[in-house]
């Protein structure tokens, strides 16, 4: 066996019976799999694929029906080397009324380790997960996300070399998902070798170097992940700094070359990077009002500088179109029927309502708009 491979599955076959012996289910059917020392290989696949079964026969907690798991180079069955191992099951099933510290010690005496190593390493790994202001808490006091996190420390007490993750981001926010993600990358830059089982697919795009998709027990596609989700027959060009004439021209040439542009315009952010980067900045900028950044990027610069000041630029008078609506300042039509005009006009037959007395350049109608949804539903 290559020095490389830490695990290898040959025909591997797993059948459940019932009690008379009859085969009810066939959870794996024929498995062929290498995964490689230092990457994150991701196995993917709907409910009763088979991934939990894999993870278990890698374990020794079950054994195989026919074909073999090599682990290390040793027989899976080999109690012995799971001292290499760490696993983190989809449900932590930790003792609630231990601390965090009590926690780590005990899953330390599992591996004999002395108890300076263990006090070190519970420290080391209590700091790691962010849950220092936490460690003398129960458990039954943690939220999911906490008890992920510590259940995520007890898979590593051991230094492991191989490390088992099934559903890793279960019950995890978008912060707590992003730091889980983040921190898988880093035990893979430390030499770690990682199996990850999970449902959330745009997590394995994220970390995983290479996937396999497992249905009904048997492996449909193996490969790293850039080669399987690029589109061959189209071609992505980015570029910052054109002019829309620029853009036309560009667009132009490749029709004229025989090409065919499918788009052309701004690439967006996914949610998940979009939620992140406004906690993080409300978290730099406490009492800051950060929603809208996105209009204030679009808009002008004196209005941009207010609203990342969190200020609102004075709402300005409307101003007639050649239909008879507003364009700005929130005389729509929603707007007039909020008012009480129903059809569209004023009180005074469609004329500007009078200044302001006290503001000569104010005019009264350019309050800002209602909200139709709360005056009618509160």
């Amino acid at each position: 066996m290559d020095s490389d491979i830490v695990i290898e599955t040959r025909n591997l076959t797993k059948v459940y019976r019932d009690f008379w012996g009859r085969e009810k289910v066939r959870a794996l059917k024929a498995l062929d799999l290498q995964i490689r020392r230092g990457e994150i290989f991701g196995l993917l696949g709907p409910n009763g694929s088979g991934k939990t079964t894999t993870l278990k026969l890698i374990l020794g907690l079950i054994f195989p029906t026919s074909g073999e798991v090599l682990v290390f180079g040793q027989d899976a069955r080999e109690v012995s080397k799971n001292e290499r191992i760490g696993y983190l099951p989809e449900e932590s099933y930790l003792y609630r009324f231990l601390t965090a510290e009590e926690t780590l010690d005990f899953y330390g005496r599992l591996f004999n380790m002395p108890a300076m190593l263990r006090r070190q390493r519970a420290a080391e790994l209590i700091e790691e997960v962010e849950l220092g202001w936490a460690k003398r808490r129960q458990l039954r006091e943690y939220s999911k996300g906490m008890t992920r996190r510590i259940g995520l420390a007890q898979a590593l007490i051991n230094q492991p070399e191989l490390l088992l993750l099934d559903e890793p981001t279960t019950g995890l926010d978008p912060i707590g998902t992003r730091w889980m993600k983040d921190f898988l990358l880093r035990l893979r830059d430390r030499g770690t070798t990682i199996l990850m089982c999970s449902h959330q697919l745009e997590d394995v795009q994220d970390v995983c170097d290479r996937i396999g998709i497992l249905h009904q027990g048997e492996l449909k596609e193996l490969g790293r992940v850039s080669e399987l989700l690029k589109i061959r027959d189209r071609t992505e060009i980015q570029c910052s700094g054109l002019t829309p004439e620029a853009e036309r021209e560009v667009c132009a040439t490749i029709e004229r070359l025989g090409g065919k542009v499918h788009f052309c315009g701004n690439p967006t952010t996914t949610l998940e990077e979009l939620f992140v980067r406004i906690i993080r900045e409300s978290e730099a900028h406490p009492g800051r009002r950060v929603r809208g950044l996105a209009e204030a990027e679009a808009a002008p610069p004196a209005q941009a500088a207010l609203a990342s000041a969190g200020q609102q630029p004075r709402p300005t008078a409307p101003v007639e179109s050649s239909s008879g609506f507003g364009v700005g300042g929130g005389d729509g039509p929603a707007d007039r029927e909020a008012a009480g005009g129903g059809g569209g006009s004023s009180a005074g037959g469609g004329q500007m309502p009078p200044a302001d007395p006290a503001h000569p350049d104010r005019s009264t109608s350019a309050a800002p708009p209602r909200n139709l949804e709360g005056d009618s539903g509160r």
